[in-house]
C-alpha cells in the first residue's frame, strides 16, 4: 500500500493559498463517500501521521446505520483506525462557495485495523497484486451512465427528468441525440472543466436510452488508477449537477418504464512491458482472452452481488433492454453479458456489461479481475460466442432478485478464497442488514397491491 508523500500537501497548499477547507473522504463498501471537513492547517498532519476514523465507518448500511454483527462496532469498541491520503487525490472542488479541496484516504493496513479488512480499495489491490505476481497487469476503464433529474419532484412526489436549456422537460428517448447534449451544454462544460482540473480523463458524451440519461466514458489505464478515477468522477457528476440545480443519480433503475443505468467495465491484460496480451487479428481475441471470459462466466453468479449490490439493481434485468440476462459472451454483440468489441487488433479487450451504475467500482473491478484470474489459472473454455440475439438464445438466466445473489456469494468457496473471508464477513453482514431493513419497510407499492385486495 502506497500513500502520498508530505511534499504533495506542501506543494498543493503553496499553489493554492486561498484554500480554507479540506474535505477528507473514504469510500465504504456501498460506494458511499464518508469522512470529515478539516481546516487548512490540519492537512499536513494528515499526511504526516494519518487521520483517525471510527472502525464503524466501513461497516455501515447504505442508510448509514451501524451493523452490529459486522465485527466493527461493539466487538472492538468502535476503535479509531488511521487512514492516510492517496497520492494524487488532493484536488480543488471548484463548485464550492468556500474555497475547498478534497483528499481521498484509505485505511493503513496495520494502523487502520480492524477497519482495513473492510476497505474496498484494499480488496482491489489484493486481487491486482495476485495477477501481477504471475506476470499479468490488468488494464481497465469505466463507462458510467446516469440520469439528470430535476431537483424538485413532480406533483406526485416522484423524480422527473431535469428541465433542458429551453425550459422544457425531455419526454422522448433520443439515443445518440445531439440536441439532447446541446441542451445540457452548461452542465457538460462545467463537468469537463472539473474533470480536467482533477486529472480525470473524461471523454465521449452520449445521450443514452432514456430522457435525461447520459453516459460519459473514461479513458482506460492501470486498473487501480482507473477505479480511483471512476470513484472521484461519480462525486464530480453529482456535485456539478447540484450546482446547476439538478440531481444526478446512478441508481440502477430509477423509473420502471425507462432504461436502467449501467456501469460497463472494460478489461484487458498486459505484460510487464505494457503489451496487450489479448491483442489479435482474430475478432474473438487470443486464447488468453477466451480463458479470461471463461473465468468471468464461471464466477458470475457467485460475484453478482458485487455487480448488483442493491434490491433496485435487479430491476434492470429485462429482456431486450441492453441489460444482460444470462451468462453469455459474444463478439461485437450487445445482447450478451461479456462483449468483445470490434476495433484494431491491439485494442482487443472484454466489455463486462453486467454492473449497475450503483455498484462500488472497487468491488466490481475486484470481482471481475478475480474471475479473470480464475480463468487464466484454470484455462477455462467459455464455449462458442453467441451470434445474433443473445436474449432469445439464453438457456441459463441470471437471478433477478437480491436474496439469491446474496446467498450465492455467502456460500461461495471460490469467493472466500479469491476475495478473503474477513472482507466477506463484513460485507455480507452489511448486506444482510440492508436486506432485512428493506423487506421490513411497508410503502406505496404494498398499499397499491394489497390494501384493498387482501
Amino acid at each position: 500500500m502506497k500513500f502520498a508523500a508530505l511534499d504533495e500537501a506542501r506543494d498543493f497548499l503553496a499553489a493554492n493559498p486561498d484554500i480554507d477547507m479540506i474535505e477528507l473522504f473514504i469510500l465504504d463498501a456501498n460506494g458511499v463517500p464518508r469522512g470529515k471537513l478539516l481546516h487548512r492547517e490540519e492537512l499536513l498532519a494528515v499526511y504526516e501521521s494519518g487521520r483517525p476514523l471510527p472502525s464503524t465507518i466501513l461497516g455501515l448500511t447504505l442508510n448509514g446505520d451501524d451493523v452490529e454483527n459486522s465485527g466493527l462496532v461493539w466487538d472492538v469498541g468502535d476503535i479509531d483506525c488511521r487512514a492516510y491520503p492517496l497520492a494524487g487525490s488532493l484536488v480543488r472542488l471548484p463548485w464550492r462557495q468556500i474555497p475547498t479541496a478534497a483528499v481521498q484516504v484509505s485505511m493503513h493496513p496495520q494502523e487502520g485495523m480492524p477497519a482495513s479488512i473492510a476497505d474496498p480499495r484494499h480488496l482491489l489491490i489484493k486481487v491486482i497484486d495476485s495477477l501481477k505476481a504471475e506476470g499479468y497487469h490488468p488494464v481497465m476503464a469505466c463507462e458510467l451512465e446516469f440520469y439528470l433529474l430535476d431537483a424538485k419532484r413532480d406533483g406526485n412526489g416522484r423524480p422527473q427528468p431535469a428541465l433542458d436549456a429551453d425550459g422544457g422537460r425531455p419526454r422522448s428517448t433520443q439515443v445518440y441525440g445531439l440536441r439532447e447534449l446541446e441542451q445540457i451544454e452548461p452542465f457538460l462544460a462545467d463537468l469537463y472543466a472539473a474533470c480536467k482540473l482533477q486529472g480525470i480523463p473524461a471523454r465521449t458524451a452520449i445521450s443514452e436510452y432514456a430522457p435525461g440519461q447520459v453516459e460519459i466514458t473514461l479513458e482506460h489505464g492501470d486498473a487501480l488508477q482507473a477505479m480511483d478515477q471512476a470513484v472521484r468522477y461519480k462525486r464530480l457528476v453529482k456535485a456539478v449537477a447540484h450546482k446547476h440545480g439538478m440531481q444526478a443519480t446512478f441508481m440502477a433503475k430509477p423509473f420502471d418504464h425507462l432504461a436502467g443505468t449501467g456501469m460497463h467495465m472494460h478489461v484487458s491484460i498486459a505484460d510487464a512491458a505494457g503489451r496487450n496480451l489479448f491483442a489479435s487479428e482474430d475478432p474473438a481475441g487470443t486464447p488468453l482472452l477466451r480463458q479470461a471470459v471463461g473465468g468471468m462466466l464461471a464466477s458470475l453468479l457467485e460475484s453478482l452481488l458485487l455487480f448488483c449490490p442493491n434490491a433496485n439493481s435487479y430491476r434492470r434485468f429485462q429482456a431486450n433492454s441492453y441489460a444482460p440476462l444470462a451468462p453469455t459472451w459474444g463478439v461485437d454483440n450487445r445482447t450478451v453479458s461479456l462483449r468483445v468489441p470490434g476495433g484494431p487488433a491491439n485494442s482487443r479487450h472484454i466489455e463486462h456489461r453486467i454492473c449497475g451504475a450503483d455498484a462500488n467500482p472497487y468491488l466490481a473491478a475486484a470481482a471481475i479481475l478475480a474471475g479473470v484470474h480464475r480463468g487464466l489459472r484454470e484455462q477455462l473454455d467459455p464455449g462458442d460466442p453467441v451470434q445474433g440475439n443473445g436474449y432469445a438464445q439464453a438457456t441459463e438466466l441470471l437471478p433477478t432478485d437480491w436474496l439469491t445473489s446474496l446467498i450465492a456469494l455467502e456460500q461461495s468457496a471460490w469467493a472466500r478464497d479469491a476475495l478473503g473471508r474477513e472482507f466477506l464477513g463484513v460485507y455480507l453482514a452489511v448486506k444482510r442488514a440492508e436486506y432485512r431493513q428493506f423487506m421490513a419497510e411497508v410503502g406505496e407499492q404494498d398499499w397499491r397491491w394489497y390494501l384493498t385486495q387482501a
